[in-house]
């Protein structure tokens, strides 16, 4: 199970850095292109917007994994320990039942775009929509892989690249 987290978390990354990366490139470009040539590339705010979707739902996996998103720590703070416990257990089923509704929708929304088409590149906006749909999918595997931590102990994953407790603290 450490293999299949490591090489999951190892891949989702990748795909950031490289989404993060041709971002960069197609943005640079264009700027750099209108500027010297008084051209522009047609496409290029087309695709970094959808690039910029993409590199949002593909990310909230590693950011919750991480403790990352804001959260208001308070009622469970206050409370005993095992009230603490059964509060974050709700907290993680309705997570679960949010991602299970990102999914959905997202495939609802993949169905119901299919045959339209973005105005520039003309893929259809299913396409597009299918970032909601895989990163809710990420967003349950990430979520599974911590969630027991984060119900019992209250604790996120930590690495070298990350930590939200000491991120919390600044």
């Amino acid at each position: 199970m450490q293999a299949f987290e490591r090489y999951f978390l190892a891949a989702n990354r990748w795909a950031l850095i490289l989404l993060l990366a041709a971002m960069s490139v197609i943005i640079f470009t264009n700027v750099a292109l209108r500027y010297l040539t008084n051209q522009s590339l047609e496409w290029a705010e087309e695709v970094s917007r959808h690039m910029m979707i993409w590199l949002t739902f593909l990310g909230a996996g590693p950011v919750l994994r991480y403790g990352g998103h804001i959260a208001v720590e308070n009622l469970q703070d206050a409370l005993p320990q095992k009230a603490a416990i059964a509060l974050r257990a709700v907290v993680a089923a309705l997570l679960f039942a949010f991602f299970g509704f990102m999914v959905w929708y997202g495939w609802l929304y993949m169905q119901r775009t299919m045959f339209q088409l973005t105005a520039v590149t003309q893929i259809p906006f299913a396409y597009i929509y299918s970032a909601m749909l895989i990163g809710g999918v990420l967003l349950i595997v990430h979520w599974l892989l911590v969630v027991r931590g984060y119900v019992l102990r209250r604790e996120f994953a930590s690495d070298a690249h990350f930590d939200a407790n000491a991120s919390a603290s600044l």
